[in-house]
């Protein structure tokens, strides 16, 4: 139940910018009174703050509709979020700005959170290609769903509006054969 405003507080909304959120990433459970890391803190600590896989537990990314939250997750390095459970506009705006959310079964959350208390150092593997979440280590794997259109995207490294873009010669050659 990691809510967007645990993901990036409030008092860092201020900007339009999609840069510059990831020091302030989880900032209430990172960083103490003075600003400095706690050191128990899992992104405090390697090998986990080095990771392009953000694994979480279920329900992460409830409560407001802040993209600020899925910029902070960019701007950090994370290219993919793996949970059992993801709130619908959280999952949306992931996918808007370009970091996979993968949904797998709170049984199979299970086996990757036991993998990591065994190996701190596992190895997993998101293949958007065949819609693929993987222990490496184990072997074990599960299906992800994506819709065509945002895997498409996904794989090109577009958003909606790089999409069209793509699309102008189609579009300006259906609007020219318009009767209106």
């Amino acid at each position: 139940n990691i809510d967007t405003d645990m993901i990036i507080p409030k008092q860092f909304l201020k900007t339009i910018k999609r840069t510059g959120l990831g020091k302030n990433l989880f900032f209430e459970m990172r960083y103490d009174n003075e600003g400095k890391e706690i050191s128990d803190f899992v992104l405090n600590q390697s090998p986990y703050n080095d990771s392009k896989i953000l694994i979480t537990g279920k329900n992460f990314g409830c409560g407001s509709s802040r993209e600020h939250a899925v910029w902070a997750i960019y701007d950090y390095g994370f290219r993919a979020v793996v949970s059992s459970f993801f709130a619908d506009i959280f999952k949306n705006n992931c996918l808007n700005i370009g970091v996979l959310p993968v949904q797998v079964s709170e049984e199979f959350l299970i086996d990757i959170f036991l993998q990591i208390d065994t190996n701190p150092k596992s190895n997993f593997e998101v293949n958007l290609e065949i819609q693929e979440f993987k222990i490496i280590e184990t072997g074990k794997s599960e299906k992800f769903n994506i819709s065509s259109y945002k895997k498409s995207n996904m794989s090109n490294g577009f958003d909606d509006i790089d999409y069209l873009i793509n699309k102008k010669q189609e579009i300006s050659k259906f609007a020219n054969n318009s009767p209106y």
